[in-house]
């Protein structure tokens, strides 16, 4: 079993967002990325609310994956695509969970306060106690 380290590396699962299908549609491909894995969240490397998030959710025991788009040569156009999703948030984090989209930071906080975000864990399989 993997566990979260504190090293700006160690989040979690990393990826290469780098789609394997043949789709240049970003929002095709952030859809088919966000629903591979229990928890996955979409970050840039050298945001504070995305190491914020990564925290909170390895500090729960959660392995998230995590898609740090600035560190793939098509990030920036998988990033627009978030932003049209969210409409005027910021587009990182964003965090979905079970394939289904949570939000950016303030809407995984205000789950985690009101008791919603580990149900929500749990029913993805991605937290067991």
């Amino acid at each position: 079993m993997q566990h979260c380290q504190t090293t700006d590396s160690g989040w979690g699962n990393y990826h290469n967002a780098s789609p394997r299908s043949s789709s240049s549609d970003p929002l095709e491909r952030v859809v088919r990325l966000a629903s591979g894995s229990a928890v996955v969240i979409f970050s840039v490397s050298t945001c504070c609310m995305c190491h914020a998030v990564k925290r909170l959710f390895c500090g729960m025991g959660v392995n998230p994956t995590v898609y740090e788009l600035d560190q793939d040569p098509k990030g920036k156009e998988m990033e627009k695509a978030l932003s049209r999703l969210l409409g005027n948030s910021p587009p990182v984090p964003v965090v979905f969970i079970g394939g289904k989209l949570v939000g950016t930071m303030d809407r995984v906080m205000a789950s985690h306060i009101n008791g919603t975000l580990v149900p929500l864990l749990k029913e993805a399989g991605a937290l067991w106690l």
